[in-house]
C-alpha cells in the first residue's frame, strides 16, 4: 500500500472490523434496534386504526405545529449528514458547528413537540378522552422518548469533538480513529431512521383523518 494512503483508508483497505460495516456488532445492534421499533411503530398505527373502527371515535386534527416540526426534524437530518461529510473531508470546524447545529434543532424539535400536547389540551384532548387520543399520545410520546435517547450519543461526539481537538495532532488523531467513523455513521443512521418514522406517523394521521 501507498505510504500516502490516508489513514482512515488503510483502515478500510485493511479489512479491519470497522471497514466490515455490514456485519460489525454495532451495526447489526442498530439494525436490529430499527427493525424491532419499525414493527412497533406499524403494530401501534394499525391497533390504532383497528380500535377506531370497532369504537367509531373519530380521528384528531393534528395542530400544524406537529407539521412544522417535521421540516426541523429534515433539518437535524440534514445537518447530521453534514457533519459526517465533515468528518470525512476533516472540516474541523463545520464538523463541531454541525453538531451543534443538531443539537439545537433537536431541543428544538422536543421542546415544540411539547408545544403540540399542550395545544391538543387546549382544545380539551386528553389521553383519556378517546382511543384516538390515547394512541396519538402514546405513539407520538414513544417517538419523542426516542429522540431523547439519541441526546447523550450526540452530545457525547459534542464533548469529544471539543475536547479531543484541540491542536493538529489531536485533529489528526480523532478524524483518523475508525470506531469514531463507525459510530458516527451509525448515529447518523439512527437520525434519519427517526426522521423517516415521523413523516410516517404525521402522514398517517393526517390520512386518517381526512378519509373519517
Amino acid at each position: 500500500m501507498n505510504e500516502n494512503t490516508p489513514l482512515r483508508d488503510q483502515y478500510h483497505a485493511d479489512g479491519d472490523e470497522y471497514g466490515s460495516f455490514a456485519f460489525h456488532p454495532y451495526n447489526v445492534l442498530l439494525m436490529l434496534i430499527i427493525f424491532s421499533l419499525s414493527i412497533l411503530f406499524v403494530s401501534l398505527t394499525i391497533s390504532f386504526v383497528y380500535s377506531r373502527v370497532q369504537s367509531s371515535v373519530p380521528p384528531i386534527k393534528l395542530p400544524s405545529i406537529f407539521l412544522f416540526n417535521t421540516f426541523i426534524l429534515l433539518a437535524s437530518s440534514g445537518t447530521m449528514l453534514s457533519a459526517k461529510k465533515a468528518y470525512l473531508s476533516d472540516n474541523t470546524d463545520r464538523y463541531k458547528v454541525a453538531l451543534g447545529v443538531t443539537m439545537i434543532l433537536s431541543f428544538l424539535f422536543l421542546a415544540l413537540q411539547t408545544v403540540g400536547w399542550m395545544e391538543l389540551f387546549r382544545q380539551e384532548v386528553f389521553i383519556d378522552s378517546n382511543n384516538s387520543a390515547g394512541y396519538l399520545y402514546l405513539i407520538s410520546g414513544l417517538h419523542f422518548a426516542h429522540v431523547i435517547g439519541g441526546i447523550p450519543f450526540l452530545g457525547y461526539f459534542i464533548w469529544q469533538a471539543f475536547t479531543k481537538m484541540q491542536d493538529p495532532v489531536s485533529v489528526l488523531v480523532y478524524f483518523s480513529d475508525p470506531e469514531k467513523r463507525l459510530k458516527l455513521r451509525l448515529l447518523t443512521i439512527y437520525w434519519h431512521f427517526l426522521d423517516i418514522l415521523w413523516i410516517y406517523l404525521v402522514l398517517f394521521f393526517f390520512i386518517n383523518y381526512l378519509i373519517y
